[in-house]
């Protein structure tokens, strides 16, 4: 190889290795953000609570529910549809398997409805403090 293409092959190279410590150093900012380590408590948070929830309905309302309902067990109420094109299995739909579903979003969707609420009207107050200190 003549010298000119050597050098060629290391300007690349180093044009390479510098977009590279670009695109890291880009990527470190990105994680060392705030919203970023934000979110990533808020989704493990989010995880610790699904399992709250779901132990809350499967366990404790579900059973309750199932009860006054004449000792249902919703998890075990299915709906069969034979097969009637050949051999094998029966699809089953277990519709009592997505009522403890539906049940737990609304759980979930009503907690986080009551910390927003919560949440708007500290603010609100917060901000009626500061208009009654800035009167002062």
């Amino acid at each position: 190889m003549d010298k000119t293409k050597v050098k060629d092959i290391k300007e690349k190279a180093k044009s390479v290795k510098e977009k590279s410590g670009g695109f890291r150093k880009e990527f470190i900012e990105f994680i060392n953000r705030g919203s970023v380590v934000d979110l990533a408590v808020g989704v493990a948070v989010g995880g610790a609570f699904t399992a709250i929830v779901n132990s809350l309905v499967n366990d404790l309302i579900m059973p309750i529910v199932g009860l006054i309902c004449g000792g249902v067990d919703f998890t075990n109420l299915t709906l069969t549809i034979p097969r009637w094109i050949g051999t094998g299995e029966a699809a089953e739909i277990r519709y009592g398997a997505f009522l403890q579903n539906v049940l737990q979003f609304l759980i979930i969707a009503w907690v986080i409805f009551m910390i927003i609420k919560g949440m708007n009207r500290l603010n609100r107050l917060k901000d009626k403090k500061s208009e009654k200190s800035e009167k002062l």
